[in-house]
């Protein structure tokens, strides 16, 4: 295992060494293995090592990325000098640079974030036997007439950022993940659903039995689907795709999108995004979730923080550079990849939950769609003008009547926003914990 901090630190020192004014380094180490089974066999089987390094220089307000997979201390000199030379002919950007040292997270407790697994990492042979019994339970169940995938993975990650301003320090996570894609019917008749399950630590892991049983549920469910009336009708987001609606929320929010003005909420600071009494959390400090973690790509300390409260915007999504453009402060947002520089993202976040059950928005609805799976998209990012295809069951007297595939659902996502009505059924495991939504008066093209 290669010590990061001694590699960081040696980053730094060759970017000093080659001029640089500032400079900030990322590195990332992992390893996964991931298996596929079809027909009981091993279908396909991988194993990756992998070391990434980053290396952000800047002079003045010059700045330049450069990365590599190979760490040795000639290629870190030879990116340090490359990067200078490319700041040097870099246009000037008056909103780049480092972190003041007094907003730096200079203690924090990753363990108590508890993202890594206690117990050894699965070998092949066992992701193996996890994928076959999820491929068995599936075919076991009447209506089944193939499963096209059945995969388990597992690995880790380590990631560690400095940089010359002082800050020092990085974190560690595992993931383990099981799932199954089903098929019914045959020839032109055929449907497919699935379902799978990732996690942190593998004893919350469902098991094979109930992914493989899950996934041809679902499929069996989607038999002799057809495509749904053309109309304007309400249409309830299952909780499986409903984060993808607030997915568009916090695009519109994010800070590279409002600076460019690329934004459908890019006026919307203080105003009603979401119906009164809905609040959007982000917090990066739950235990045991994926997007969990103890500080930016820019070395500031995570908070937790409201986004919307009681249906208002409260702030954008910012890393130092957009907070700059903007006149605002850094919320602690910045991702880094190794070849670029510091950008904004969200992180976990959680929308308050309804009161009613999925099935009571399904009698609430009366007659319209259960969207339970979206394919493309035709979104744009300033208007907010939406359209995606979709699939699901047509719903008429608050009961499912019949599965649907090959229609369209379109609205302008500021009206649907605003009028969005939640259940309280959002899994609280997952990074964007958002339960089924219902929104009236959209339009569907189908038949």
């Amino acid at each position: 295992m290669t010590d990061l901090s001694d590699l960081s630190d040696a980053m730094l020192r060759a970017a000093k060494n080659a001029g640089a004014d500032a400079a900030d380094c990322v590195a990332f180490e992992g390893s996964s293995v991931s298996v596929d089974v079809l027909g009981g066999k091993l279908e396909h089987a991988e194993r990756a090592e992998e070391i990434e390094i980053g290396l952000r220089v800047l002079l003045g307000r010059r700045q330049a990325c450069v990365s590599a997979s190979d760490v040795s201390p000639a290629t870190i000199t030879q990116m340090a000098e490359r990067a200078v030379a490319m700041a040097r002919e870099a246009p000037e950007d008056p909103h780049v640079g480092l972190a003041d040292p007094d907003q730096l997270a200079r203690d924090w407790d990753a363990a108590a974030l508890d993202l890594v697994d206690s117990e050894e990492m699965l070998s092949p042979a066992a992701l193996q036997d996890m994928a076959a019994r999820a491929e068995a339970a599936a075919l076991a169940h009447d209506g089944i007439s193939q499963v096209s995938a059945a995969g388990a993975g597992t690995g880790e990650r380590r990631v560690f950022m400095a940089a010359s301003n002082g800050f020092s320090g990085g974190y560690h996570r595992t993931s383990t993940s099981l799932s199954c894609v089903a098929i019914t019917g045959e020839g032109t008749g055929m449907e497919r659903d699935y379902y799978g399950d990732g996690r942190i630590h593998r004893a919350d892991l469902d098991d094979p039995e109930t992914v493989g049983r899950i996934a041809a549920e679902r499929t069996v469910a989607r038999a002799g689907a057809k495509k749904p009336p053309t109309g304007a009708f309400p249409v309830l987001y299952d909780e499986r795709v409903a984060g993808s609606l607030i997915g568009h929320l916090l695009g519109a929010v994010n800070g590279g999108a409002v600076a460019r003005g690329a934004s459908f909420l890019r006026d919307a600071m203080g105003e009603a995004v979401l119906p009164k009494g809905l609040d959007l959390i982000e917090d990066p400090l739950m235990p045991r979730i994926s997007g969990s973690r103890p500080v930016d790509a820019e070395g500031l300390p995570s908070a937790k923080r409201a986004i919307v409260a009681d249906g208002v915007l409260q702030g954008w999504v910012l890393d130092l550079a957009t907070a700059r453009k903007l006149g605002l402060a850094s919320t602690a947002n910045a991702t880094r990849r190794a070849s670029s520089p510091p950008s904004p993202a969200s992180t976990n976040v959680q929308l308050t939950q309804g009161a009613a059950s999925r099935d009571d928005l399904l009698a609430q609805m009366g007659t319209g769609l259960l969207v339970t799976s979206m394919i493309g998209s035709s979104i744009n990012a300033t208007t907010g003008d939406y359209s995606r295809g979709a699939g699901g069951f047509w719903v008429e007297n608050g009961e499912i009547a019949y599965p649907v595939n090959e229609c369209t659902v379109a609205g302008n996502l500021r009206d649907m926003l605003r009028s969005i009505v939640p259940a309280n059924d959002a899994r609280t495991h997952v990074g964007r914990q958002v339960p089924s939504l219902l929104v009236e008066g959209l339009t569907i093209a189908g038949s």
